[in-house]
């Protein structure tokens, strides 16, 4: 062979391979969820926005093409929500400039007129495809379906989704209306997507880990679903995680699709890197969940940033309310949400001290932190209780207290040893006083409940179905809050304006200091055998 054509092979190659390397497109994801206003490090040290800001920085000093998205659920869980009311990660995902937003459940714990305030003060993107927010007189015009951005001169197609249940979680306003057609929304947003030519497409949702898993593989044309909700932890590397980092599944028409999530808390950050050949399709990716780690030097205009907010909350979190001479747990794992929990028996026993009432009925899901034991603040509490939730005072059958219960047994997932499981428990789990139960998960929901006793003079006695007891709830529930619709439809006697729970509790702490509380086996779960 000839020197020349030997040269002219050579540069065949050569071009080949830079027309190769011109067709591919390699991106990293950057991805936050439920933060839950959890913006300082964790009590051991991980964790935190500043951080966050700090590994952000340097992904993006490594790599030319990246997006920062975070998957809902900012609001709600400590007291600079409490204080700020969302403006809080106003002003820390704009200073970590963040490229988009999925509105989470809990952003509409404010109503429309603060979500409103939260999204027109961010300056990026916030999206939900299955919300329609048109006669909405605050929302109206400022959510996107979807958004088109531009990453390193290529087009990138990223679709907002809502769970559905935010209608029985959070109470939104009644101009909103949810859908539950994901698929559907979800390919119509697709196929108009790639109409314009976008053939690289990111779902954010705020859907839970489980329902992604479903919708990934029910759609085409997606690549990759950023979710939140469900506080799932994927990872490579640490233990405790559900699953690998990325979930790589097949697309309804077989091509690869990635699910990933990231925890919560600001804990860690979810970096995800892809690449994409000329059509779109994805040829490889690779990535982790990043511990954002106490040795890792935070970056120092958001610790200045996050200084200045928790300013207003400095004497609120240090104000006493007393003392516990125990840990009150229940939320790290999230036991509250599938068993008695020490603090369920603390905030119910001091509802049923508060009201005189037979039966007291709390959800799981509004217990939102744990309490160390000695000194306990004010502000301790209002973490446990950030809702700012009412009690609320009614009589109820005690069949409708069966249907009330079984309904927040519902969700309780069994591992291979029939053992309720913490991942994916739902915020429904009923912490009782006044009563105990046993339930049977393995059961079928809606037949679960095995027992239920009622005190009655100093004794248990089995509940009658057609007696009527006075029960205290809180405001949230008796609305129909975590599908306790019966408590909404067959409550009598309704009384919704009680006092605010947190205030409750911080005086039975006061009044009972040190307190002492105990698993006494008023909730148990009992699998047939």
């Amino acid at each position: 062979m000839s020197h020349k054509l030997l040269v002219l092979l050579a540069a065949i190659v050569l071009l080949a391979g830079v027309a190769s390397a011109q067709d591919s497109f390699e991106m990293t994801i950057m991805h936050t969820n439920d933060v839950h206003g959890h913006h300082e490090p964790q009590r051991n040290g991980d964790g935190g926005a500043a951080r966050q800001a700090t590994v952000v920085q340097q992904i993006r000093a490594e790599v030319d093409n990246h997006l920062l998205l975070d998957a809902g659920d900012r609001f709600t869980g400590t007291l600079f929500h409490v204080q700020h009311r969302g403006q809080d990660s106003v002003e820390i995902m704009n200073a970590l400039d963040y490229d988009a937003v999925a509105l989470g459940n809990h952003e509409f714990n404010e109503g429309s007129d603060g979500l409103a305030n939260f999204i027109t003060g961010l300056n990026f993107p916030s999206l939900s495809a299955n919300i329609d927010f048109s006669e909405d007189p605050y929302l109206a015009g400022l959510v996107e379906p979807s958004v088109i951005l531009e990453v390193g001169g290529e087009s990138i197609g990223i679709i907002g989704l809502t769970t559905p249940e935010t209608v029985v979680l959070n109470r939104p306003s009644d101009d909103l209306v949810f859908s539950d057609d994901l698929v559907g929304i979800t390919q119509a947003q697709v196929d108009t997507l790639s109409a314009e030519g976008i053939n690289k497409i990111i779902l954010l949702t705020h859907l839970g880990y489980a329902p992604d898993v479903e919708l990934a593989q029910a759609v085409s044309g997606v690549d990759i679903v950023v979710g939140g909700h469900t506080n799932t932890f994927l990872s490579n590397t640490y233990s405790g995680a559900l699953g690998g980092y990325p979930t790589v599944l097949e697309s309804a028409s077989g091509e690869p699709i990635l699910v990933v999530q990231a925890n919560t808390r600001t804990l860690y950050l979810g970096r995800l890197d892809v690449e994409f050949d000329a059509d779109g399709l994805l040829t490889d990716w690779d990535g982790d969940a990043i511990l954002l780690s106490r040795y890792i030097s935070p970056e120092p205009a958001i610790s200045d940033l996050i200084a200045g907010l928790a300013e207003p909350i400095a004497e609120l979190r240090a104000q006493p309310v007393g003392e516990s001479a125990v840990d009150l747990t229940g939320t790290s794992p999230r036991l509250c949400r599938i068993e008695e929990c020490l603090l369920g028996n603390l905030i119910s026993d001091a509802m049923l001290e508060e009201t005189g009432v037979d039966i007291v009925i709390q959800n799981g899901g509004g217990i939102r932190a744990d309490i160390a034991a000695g000194q306990v603040s004010l502000g301790d509490v209002l973490n446990v209780l950030p809702f700012g939730n009412l009690i609320s005072t009614f009589d109820l059958s005690g069949a409708d207290v069966i249907v009330a219960l079984e309904n927040g047994v519902s969700r309780v997932e069994v591992d291979e040893n029939n053992n309720p499981v913490v991942d994916g428990a739902a915020g429904r789990f009923p912490q009782v006083a006044g009563m105990r139960y046993v339930f049977d998960a393995t059961r079928e929901a809606g037949s679960r409940i095995v027992s239920v006793e009622v005190m009655q003079d100093g004794e248990f006695v089995p509940i009658e179905p057609d007696a009527m007891y006075s029960v205290a709830s809180n405001d949230y529930m008796r609305g129909g809050g975590d599908a306790y619709s019966v408590l909404e439809t067959n409550a009598v006697n309704a009384y919704d304006a009680g006092r605010p729970l947190d205030q409750v509790v911080a005086d039975y702490i006061a009044a009972n200091s040190p307190i002492h509380v105990e698993l006494d086996g008023r909730i148990a779960h009992q699998a047939a055998e």
